[in-house]
C-alpha cells in the first residue's frame, strides 16, 4: 500500500513553510534588544575603565608674555606721575640740591626779606659786578629812570663839540650790558646829527638828557653824573676831549673807544 505524503512534504522547494516568517519576525525584537543590551554592558565597561576627567571650561589663548617663555618677562608699566607741588616763594629753592647750604640759603632770604629770584639776582650782581656799584638816576620829572652798574670813583669826559658843548654833556661811558632802563621808553626822544652814529636821547616832557649812546661808543651808554641819585659817587675825575677835532681826538686817545667793551 502506498503511504501517503505529509503535507510538509508535499510543499514546493521555493515557498516557505507557514508559520516560519512569523516565527522570525517573533524572533527579530528579541534579538535586536539583545545587541542593544550587549552594545550598553561594552559602553559601560570603556566607561569603567576610563578615570573620570574633569570638567574643561571655556579656552582662553594665553597671553603674549606667557607665550614669549620664561626668558623674556612682561614689560613693566611706568610709574604714574607725580602731583605738581603748588608754587611758594621758596619752591624754587625745592628743586635746587643745595646740601648743608639750604638752612643757610633760607635764612639769607628771610633776612634780606628777598624771593629766590631777588636773592639769586642779589648774589649775581655782587659777583658779575665785583668792586662796581649800582647807581640809579633820571631826568628832571621823573617819567625815565634808569640804573647803570659802574665804579663808585666816576671818570668824567668832558667834550667840547658843537653840542656837547651847548648842552654841557659831561658823561661817562659803560657797556650796554651794566645798564637798565627802568621806566620811560615811552617818554624818549632822540636827536642826530652828521653822521647820525651819536643818538642823543633826551625826555620829550623836561627835556633832560640823563643818558645816551656816544659816537665814540656805539655799543655803550654815556651816563649824566649830575643825573644820578645821591649817595653811591665817591669821587669823581674830569679829563677834558677835544671833540672839535673828534677823529684826531679818538686817534691819540688810547682808552676811550674800548671803555664800552666787557
Amino acid at each position: 500500500m502506498r503511504r501517503a505524503r505529509s503535507s510538509t512534504a508535499a510543499t514546493p522547494r521555493g515557498q516557505k513553510r507557514p508559520g516560519a516568517s512569523a516565527a522570525a519576525a517573533a524572533s527579530a525584537p528579541n534579538d535586536s534588544r539583545s545587541r542593544r543590551a550587549a552594545g550598553k554592558a561594552r559602553a559601560g565597561s570603556q566607561a569603567a575603565r576610563k578615570p573620570p576627567s574633569a570638567k574643561r571650561g571655556p579656552r582662553h589663548s594665553p597671553p603674549r608674555a606667557q607665550e614669549a617663555g620664561p626668558e623674556e618677562p612682561p614689560a613693566e608699566l611706568p610709574p604714574p606721575p607725580r602731583a605738581p607741588t603748588p608754587a611758594t616763594q621758596t619752591s624754587s629753592v625745592s628743586t635746587l640740591d643745595l646740601g648743608e647750604q639750604r638752612e643757610r640759603w633760607e635764612t639769607f632770604q628771610k633776612r634780606q626779606r628777598l624771593s629766590f629770584e631777588g636773592a639769586a639776582k642779589l648774589l649775581l650782581d655782587t659777583f658779575e659786578y665785583q668792586g662796581l656799584v649800582k647807581h640809579t638816576g633820571g631826568c628832571h620829572c621823573g617819567a625815565v629812570r634808569f640804573e647803570v652798574w659802574a665804579s663808585a670813583d666816576l671818570h668824567i669826559f668832558d667834550c667840547n663839540c658843537s653840542i656837547c658843548k651847548k648842552k654841557q654833556n659831561r658823561h661817562f661811558i659803560v657797556p650796554a650790558s651794566r645798564f637798565k632802563l627802568l621806566k620811560g621808553a615811552d617818554s624818549i626822544t632822540t636827536y642826530t646829527f652828521n653822521t647820525h652814529k651819536a643818538q642823543h636821547t633826551f625826555c620829550k616832557k623836561c627835556g633832560v638828557q640823563s643818558f645816551y649812546t656816544p659816537r665814540s661808543n656805539p655799543g655803550g651808554f654815556g651816563i649824566a653824573p649830575h643825573c644820578l641819585d645821591e649817595g653811591t659817587v665817591r669821587s669823581v675825575v674830569t679829563e677834558e676831549f677835544n671833540g672839535s677835532d673828534w677823529e684826531k681826538a679818538m686817534k691819540e686817545h688810547k682808552t676811550i673807544k674800548n671803555m664800552s667793551k666787557e
